[in-house]
C-alpha cells in the first residue's frame, strides 16, 4: 500500500498531532476537502514544519498513522526547493546566508559555496523555513509541493 494510502487508512483525525506541533504546522483540511476534511496536513507555505527533534506529531499519534522515520526526520520530503539566482542577493555580491542559518535540517540540506551563495543539497526536505526567512521579496527560494 502506498505511504499516503496507509496514512489515510490509519488516521482517525483525532487532532493529537495538531495539538502537539510546537509551531502549529500541522493543520486539518477544511470541510471543502470533502471526505478528507479533518485530515492533518502540513502546508509549508502557510507555516513550515521546523523539523523538531522530538517529532512530537508522530510521538502522540495513537494509531501509528504517523511514525518517526528510523533514519531521522531528514529522510522525509515535504516539497522540492528551488533557488532563483537572479533574485538572490548573494549572487549579486551582497553577504546574506539567512536561508542557510535558518535551515532546521542543517548542512545536509543547504550550505554556502566559497562565494557565499546558497547551494541546495540532496538532504533538503522542502520544509519551507528558508522560503519564509528569505530577505528578498518575493523570496529567492520557491517550494513546489506534490499533488494532493
Amino acid at each position: 500500500m502506498p505511504v499516503e494510502a496507509g496514512f489515510l487508512a490509519a488516521c482517525t483525525r483525532c487532532g493529537y498531532c495538531m495539538e502537539a506541533c510546537p509551531v502549529h504546522a500541522v493543520v486539518a483540511l477544511p470541510s471543502a476537502a470533502g471526505l478528507a476534511a479533518g485530515t492533518p496536513v502540513i502546508e509549508p507555505l502557510a507555516q513550515p514544519c521546523v523539523a523538531c527533534e522530538g517529532m512530537f506529531c508522530a510521538t502522540v499519534c495513537p494509531t501509528g498513522a504517523l511514525v518517526a522515520p528510523a533514519d531521522g526526520w531528514a529522510t522525509e520530503r515535504l516539497g522540492e526547493l528551488s533557488l532563483d539566482a537572479e533574485r538572490c542577493i548573494a549572487f549579486q555580491g551582497i553577504e546574506c546566508g539567512v536561508c542557510v542559518r535558518t535551515c532546521p535540517v542543517g548542512p545536509a540540506a543547504m550550505e554556502l559555496d566559497s562565494g557565499g551563495r546558497p547551494v541546495i543539497l540532496p538532504g533538503c526536505v522542502g520544509c519551507g523555513v528558508c522560503v519564509r526567512a528569505c530577505v528578498t521579496s518575493p523570496s529567492s527560494l520557491a517550494l513546489s509541493l506534490g499533488e494532493r
